[in-house]
């Protein structure tokens, strides 16, 4: 029997309707850039190697697709060179060109060449395909798609706010909620990236970071700018990985936005290491999200957390984080925890800050079984949240009103935790998913002790829960449906109007994700 054709590992057919899709894609984006003035360019598949090596560093030079020349490429070689078996010296003796790796480095040799011909400042795009002799895996192919657009001639910073207003006409054309698009540079030894964000409310930055590795094991690095948090594991983990609608309450009250402005210092140990599957990350933070900063006082966070595999079947991690910082109180008292009720404390002059701890615990489980890969994930954290007395999420700005109480500082204890138990059935596109979700923001009141005449508390101090149910489908690695429901519980309170028993607020979401 004739054994059965196939592709490149890396490669991928497209269907008729997986190119109708993706035309459709390609062509929207090609009149959202015509009518913001972009001209589009073709650049060939190949480039002389001159012009591609050294552009990429160390590493992006050892992921080029170099191509042999044609004709005997051995006649100008000696024996001594071919026994050598040096494969970089040998390339560099019979291959002359190699596949472009992206479409910027071609896109500079051609304003170099055509500059007599080009009328600065000149906005290109392009679209087509580049090649990266990369590992292949989920969701990483050695073939693939790059939009680039790009301004040379120009210093404007007009230029950037233009990019960024166009990228947002592309997101509205395609009907998306909430779309990000991400630029990273890696060079082996300096990491950097931007991503932007546009959803309903407008447009903005997610991450604007800057990082040096060292240069001996790449394993330890210094950043700097707005990125993820090192607390727990839910923060890092990927919104397009998510197999609930929103992230966990207890992450969406306290961690909002996920980012922050800091630095941070990662150190790891060789991968050859006894405590090689150990990693530790700290930083300082501004403690405001990523709203604009309003003090000089800096957040500790730091995580020591743990990941390893198990044979070919499983994989585990842990990790325990801690989180030191102050919230700006406006006013000249702030309100703690007395009899179980709120008592206001003299804090002299206006401009104090009240403490914000948390620690948290955090673990993950995964393994492989008869009926597919099941993963257990769970997320535990408790400490001090300084709060408004109508929210218990922390005020992340300095300008909040000086009305008392409503605006002053309010001292509660919390604890917040949350489980994940997800199921990839078998070999097919679908999941099943279950999640339990709890957050007391107020330890010390419970039930009918929250809402009494005169003790200033009220909802804000009542637990709430979420058991979700949910399934996932993946028509491929860019398109998932989503379907969840939650079954939301509150902590009841005669005391409290409306929450006198559970509320009727059960939310069903069916979700159509895209991601590209």
């Amino acid at each position: 029997m004739a054994a059965k054709p196939s592709i490149p590992k890396g490669t991928r057919d497209f269907s008729p309707l997986e190119m109708a899709k993706r035309n459709y894609i390609f062509n929207t984006i090609r009149e959202v850039f015509h009518h913001f003035g972009f001209q589009q360019i073709e650049t060939p598949a190949m480039e002389n190697l001159s012009t591609l090596m050294g552009k990429y560093g160390d590493e992006g030079d050892k992921l080029l697709f170099k191509i042999q020349n044609s004709g005997d490429y051995f006649s100008g070689l000696t024996d001594e060179e071919l026994l050598s078996r040096n494969a970089a010296k040998l390339a560099s003796k019979f291959c002359e060109k190699g596949l472009r790796y992206d479409l910027t480095v071609p896109f500079a040799r051609y304003v170099v060449m055509h500059r007599e011909e080009i009328t600065f400042p000149f906005k290109r795009y392009q679209i087509q395909p580049v090649w990266r002799a990369d590992r292949p895996q989920k969701g990483r192919y050695r073939e693939f798609y790059q939009c680039d657009a790009d301004v040379v001639g120009s210093d404007s910073l007009l230029n950037e706010v233009e990019l960024v207003q166009m990228i947002d006409t592309v997101f509205n054309r395609f009907g998306i909620r909430r779309g990000r698009l991400k630029f990273e540079y890696n060079d082996g030894i300096g990491t950097g990236a931007v991503q932007i964000e546009a959803n309903d409310k407008g447009v903005s930055f997610r991450d604007l970071y800057i990082g040096i590795k060292d240069p001996w094991t790449k394993r330890c690095q210094l950043m700097a700018g707005v990125f993820n948090r090192p607390f727990g594991h839910e923060i890092g983990y990927s919104t397009s990985g998510l197999e609930s609608p929103e992230r966990a309450t207890i992450i969406q009250y306290f961690f909002p936005d996920e980012r922050d402005l800091g630095a941070m210092l990662t150190l790891r140990a060789k991968e050859t290491s006894p405590i090689g599957f150990l990693r530790l990350d700290a930083g300082l933070f501004a403690g405001n999200s990523i709203n604009r900063e309003t003090d000089s006082r800096k957040d500790f966070i730091g995580r020591l957390g743990a990941e390893k595999k198990i044979g070919n079947w499983g994989k585990w991690g842990a990790g325990v984080s801690y989180y030191n910082g102050g919230v700006y109180n406006p006013t000249t008292t702030a309100y703690e925890l007395q009899d179980k009720k709120f008592i206001a404390v003299d804090k002299g002059e206006t401009g104090t800050y009240m403490k914000r701890e948390y620690i948290g615990l955090d673990a993950q489980f995964s393994f492989k079984n008869s009926w597919g890969t099941t993963s257990l994930r769970g997320e535990g954290l408790l400490g001090t949240q300084p709060g408004i007395a109508g929210s218990s999420k922390s005020p992340n700005t300095g300008t909040r009103p000086a009305n008392e109480p409503e605006n002053s500082l309010f001292k509660r204890p919390f604890i917040g935790y949350f489980f994940y138990l997800v199921h990839d059935i078998g070999t097919t596109p679908f999941s099943a998913v279950l999640k339990y979700d709890v957050y007391d923001p107020n330890t010390k009141l419970k039930g009918n002790e929250i809402g009494v005449e005169n003790s200033l508390t009220s909802k804000t101090d009542l637990a709430q829960s979420t058991l979700g149910i949910g399934a996932l489908y993946r028509f491929n690695k860019h398109i998932r449906v989503q379907a969840y429901y939650e079954f939301n519980f509150n902590e009841k309170s005669d005391f409290v109007k409306g929450y006198e028993k559970d509320r009727e607020d059960d939310v069903f979401t069916l979700r159509l994700q895209y991601k590209f």
